[in-house]
């Protein structure tokens, strides 16, 4: 009777545990602790980091992390599929997420762009956490925002965080500490990504220094100006070029 009951219990844990493990098989958790870019403190968020089944029941294959280069190259393009300032978009990333596609924030967003589940379902996104899907998300919401806005960075900027029906009430950044934070930093970033982009439009262009015509012959040679020696009426020899 006891070794019956025993095997009973072990039974009924069996079956209790099995879900729990086919689900910690398909998803991966991890606490990320970095610096919020709107206040200066330390944030702890929740990273999931959903798996792929496998083919055989109960396995599942881990999803690979996606390098940086091909997100930068993602966003570039979805941003100017959509016309919207790729550099708008990194920088509200930047701020969002840090470019992390598994980000969960303590309110729920997720993904790169830190999409709510409402506003992901808005802008047609299934997996807040498929990079491509979130980014579209995120950027299809931006186009609608400046759209509203008449291109007004500032209000853009702010509806994201804090939505469009805010703004409109106060008619630009709400008072609100996280909403003017956030602006700033994404703000921060832009400036700082624009400086970027120009000095190395800048580093690409060969030096060239102003030429003359006396430099540069008509065939594009240069000119060479030999030296003469000439003795003037003193008796002394000066030397000039032609």
């Amino acid at each position: 009777m006891i070794a019956l009951k025993i095997h009973t219990m072990t039974r009924i844990v069996a079956g209790l545990l099995l879900p729990l493990a086919v689900c910690a098989a398909q998803t991966r958790t991890t606490l990320v602790v970095r610096s919020d870019d709107r206040t200066g403190r330390l944030v702890r968020s929740l990273a999931v980091e959903p798996g792929v089944a496998g083919e055989e029941e109960g396995t599942a294959v881990e999803q690979p992390a996606v390098a940086r280069t091909v997100l930068e190259e993602m966003i570039n393009t979805i941003a100017e599929k959509h016309d919207v300032e790729p550099l708008l978009v990194h920088s509200v990333i930047k701020a969002e997420s840090n470019y992390n596609p598994f980000a969960v924030s303590p309110k729920g967003a997720q993904g790169l762009m830190q999409l709510i589940p409402a506003t992901a379902r808005r802008f047609g996104v299934a997996n807040s956490f498929n990079p491509q899907q979130n980014i579209e998300g995120g950027v299809k919401y931006l186009r609608f925002l400046m759209d509203l806005f008449n291109r007004d960075y500032v209000k853009v900027i702010a509806a994201y965080n804090a939505g469009e029906a805010a703004v409109t009430k106060y008619n630009g950044i709400p008072p609100f500490p996280e909403t003017r934070g956030y602006v700033y930093a994404v703000g921060r970033n832009l400036l700082a990504a624009r400086k970027a982009a120009e000095a190395n439009a800048q580093a690409k262009q060969p030096d060239a220094k102003p030429e003359t015509a006396d430099e540069i012959a008509p065939g594009g040679e240069e000119k060479f100006h030999p030296i003469q020696a000439v003795t003037g009426p003193d008796g002394r020899v000066y030397y000039k070029t032609q």
